[in-house]
Parts: C-alpha cells; sequence; structure tokens
C-alpha cells in the first residue's frame, strides 16, 4: 500500500511528501467509514521509508525497516479524510546510526497542523 503521491523534497537529514489517499474512499486504513487521525502514522512512517531508500548508497543492499516506537504523539484534529486538498508529510532524521534512527515527524493541511510526533526505526532487526 502506497499513501503518498510524491516527494517534494528531500535532503540528508529531511524529507517533505504530499498525500492525496486520505479522501479516497477506497484508502485501506479506512475503518468505519472514515480515516482516524492516528492512521497517519502510517503515513509518516512512509515518508520515512522512502527517505531511508533515498539516503542509502545506490550499490547498498536494500534494508527492512520496523517502526518500532512512536513518542510524543500529538493529534490535532479527529480524522483526516474530511480534509480537501493534499496533506503534507514531512520527517526529519533526529539521530541514528546504522541500526536505529529516531524521526520527528508532522503533517500538516495547509499552515495547520493535523499530527505531529517522533519515532524510532530499527533496520534490518533481523540481523542484531
Amino acid at each position: 500500500m502506497c499513501l503518498l503521491e510524491n516527494v517534494l523534497e528531500w535532503n540528508g537529514q529531511r524529507i517533505v511528501c504530499e498525500a492525496l489517499s486520505h479522501t479516497d474512499p477506497m484508502n485501506p486504513l479506512r475503518a468505519a467509514d472514515r480515516l482516524g487521525a492516528a492512521t497517519g502514522v502510517e503515513y509518516a512512517a512512509q515518508a520515512m521509508a522512502v527517505h531511508g531508500a533515498l539516503v542509502a548508497p545506490s550499490d547498498a543492499a536494500p534494508t527492512q525497516g520496523y517502526l518500532t516506537s512512536v513518542r510524543g504523539l500529538s493529534l490535532h484534529v479527529d480524522r483526516l479524510d474530511d480534509l480537501a486538498g493534499p496533506l503534507c508529510v514531512t520527517a526529519e532524521r533526529m539521530s541514528g546510526d546504522s541500526r536505529l534512527i529516531l524521526y520527528q515527524f508532522h503533517i500538516h493541511h495547509g499552515e495547520r497542523c493535523l499530527i505531529e510526533g517522533r519515532a524510532s526505526v530499527v533496520l534490518d532487526a533481523q540481523t542484531l
């Protein structure tokens, strides 16, 4: 499932993506005919995964990443599917090494912050 539409910008520390799937009635994360705000964590996780792929060395073998925790999560809305227009999903790498990365993320609709928090990602957990 790919929830992101475009990568708007990225560098070694940060990625900004655009999402349009939040209004799709066939969005696989919908439950009880709505898309709750907590599903925004999956949008952020996908932005982190894209960022990891973009910053990886071109000759590196692909790695699997696992979202291991979400901290400081603030949901400023109840749902995402009632917002017309694109969502802006930003993830910024705060720290990390070859095994564990900490990202700060936020999702905006226009100037309004909808969701924000931090997430840790473990890479290649089966080799730990």
